[in-house]
C-alpha cells in the first residue's frame, strides 16, 4: 500500500482585498490509519449548497481567469457590501464538495473489507483526486451501482426524506415545496406518492410543470400564472397544507404560500376572530435561489405560524440515529429509481473553472446541474 497519496483539490479563497479566487491546489494524504481508507474520488455533484461556500457573495460577472490550462485559476470581485459575509474566512484556502462516490483504493485496520469497493460519501473536500474519510463515514453502493450512482445519495435523497419526516413529527398533513422541478423536488414527489403523503409543487414554468407531472404530481402550480395565488389557495385547502418547504427564499413567494395557507383555513372558520385562525402555519427556508430580502405580509397570516430555517445536519440529530439510519437505508434500497440524479454535464477538475461553465451552474437552473469527475 502507498504510504501517501497526491492529488489536485479544488479550493476557494476569500482574500483581504475583496475577491474570491478559485484554484487547484496540489495536496498529499498520509496513508490511512486504524479505521480510515483513501477514497479515489469519481463523481462529485455541484449542488446549490456547495456554491455558497464555491463562490460565496463573489460577483460572477467580475470574473477573471489566469494560470495555464491544466491548473487554471479563476478571481472574482466580492461587493463591498457582501464582504461581511466572508469575514470569517479571510485568507482561509477552503476545500469544497459537500459529497461524492468513488473507489476505496487504501484500508488500514479494521476497514480491509472496503478495499476496491465502490463507496458513497459525504463530509466536504470532495472536489478532489483523493479523499481520506473514516470507514463508518461513508455507504458501500449497491453491486453494479456506478460512481454517478452513488454521487448524490446525500444531500439531496436526505434532505427530500427530511421534508417528509419533519412534516410528520410536527403533525401535518400535506407540504408545499417550491422550485419543485429540481432533482430534490423530483424525489420529494416520488416520496411523496409512495407514502401517500399530499404535495402542492410550485414551480416557474410550463416546461418544469411537465417535468412534474409525467412522474404522476397531482397539484403543480405554475407561479408565474395570473390565477396563481387563487389555484395556490385552492389546493392547500384541499390538500390541508400546513408546512411550506422554501427553495428561493428572497421575494415574496414564501410570504405568498403561508398567507395562502391562512386563507385556506379561514374557509372553516364558523365565526370571525381578529386573531384570524387558529390552524398552525410553518415556512421553512431551506435555500437561497434568490439572494434578496425574505418579505413577510404578516398581518395576513394570523397569529399562528411561524418561519425559520431548515438545515438537513441539525434536523439529523433532531430525528435521531434509528430514523437517520432507516432513511439512508431507503436510499440505497431506492438509488436508481427514487433518488436517481441526472446530470448536464460531466467534467473534470479543470474544467470546472472554466468561465463558461462557472457561469452555467451558477445559474442554479432547473434541469443544469453539473458533476465533477476528478479523475478526467
Amino acid at each position: 500500500m502507498s504510504d501517501t497519496f497526491t492529488g489536485l483539490e479544488l479550493r476557494s479563497t476569500a482574500k483581504e482585498d475583496g475577491t474570491l479566487v478559485l484554484d487547484l491546489a496540489e495536496t498529499t494524504l498520509t496513508a490511512p490509519g486504524e479505521g480510515e481508507i483513501v477514497v479515489r474520488v469519481e463523481a462529485a455533484p455541484i449542488n446549490p449548497s456547495d456554491l455558497g461556500l464555491l463562490l460565496g457573495p463573489a460577483d460572477v460577472s467580475t470574473l477573471e481567469r489566469s494560470g495555464s490550462k491544466d491548473r487554471p485559476t479563476v478571481t472574482f470581485q466580492v461587493p463591498r457590501e457582501r464582504q461581511g459575509g466572508v469575514r470569517a474566512r479571510l485568507g482561509q484556502s477552503l476545500p469544497a464538495g459537500n459529497e461524492g462516490a468513488g473507489t476505496v483504493v487504501a484500508a488500514g485496520a479494521g476497514a480491509e473489507a472496503l478495499m476496491g469497493r465502490r463507496v458513497g460519501m459525504m463530509g466536504g473536500a470532495m472536489y478532489a483526486q483523493y479523499r481520506k474519510l473514516k470507514a463508518r463515514d461513508v455507504v458501500p453502493l449497491p453491486e453494479g451501482a456506478s460512481a454517478a450512482d452513488g454521487a448524490s445519495m446525500f444531500v439531496n435523497p436526505l434532505t427530500a426524506l427530511g421534508f417528509v419526516e419533519t412534516a410528520r413529527m410536527e403533525g401535518h398533513k400535506a407540504i408545499v415545496h417550491t422550485a419543485a422541478a429540481s432533482n430534490l423536488g423530483q424525489m420529494l414527489q416520488k416520496i411523496c406518492l409512495a407514502d401517500g403523503m399530499p404535495l402542492v409543487n410550485i414551480v416557474r414554468s410550463a416546461e418544469q410543470a411537465k417535468i412534474l407531472t409525467d412522474i404522476g404530481a397531482k397539484y403543480v402550480l405554475n407561479s408565474k400564472d395570473e390565477d396563481f395565488r387563487r389555484k395556490l389557495v385552492d389546493a392547500i385547502a384541499e390538500t390541508q397544507a400546513t408546512v411550506a418547504f422554501d427553495a428561493i427564499g428572497g421575494g415574496t413567494l414564501g410570504s405568498d404560500i403561508v398567507q395562502a395557507m391562512e386563507q385556506a383555513a379561514a374557509r372553516n372558520m364558523t365565526e370571525f376572530s381578529r386573531y384570524g385562525s387558529d390552524s398552525f402555519k410553518h415556512l421553512y427556508i431551506y435555500g437561497a435561489l434568490d439572494l434578496s430580502p425574505t418579505t413577510l405580509n404578516r398581518l395576513a397570516f394570523g397569529f399562528q405560524w411561524s418561519v425559520s430555517g431548515w438545515l438537513l445536519t441539525p434536523f439529523m440529530k433532531r430525528a435521531g440515529a434509528e430514523v437517520v439510519g432507516r432513511m439512508r437505508q431507503r436510499v440505497v434500497d431506492e438509488l436508481t429509481t427514487t433518488f436517481a440524479s441526472n446530470y448536464t454535464r460531466t467534467i473534470g477538475l479543470a474544467k470546472a473553472l472554466d468561465p463558461e461553465v462557472i457561469r452555467a451552474y451558477d445559474r442554479k437552473a432547473t434541469g443544469e446541474k453539473y458533476l465533477i469527475d476528478p479523475t478526467r
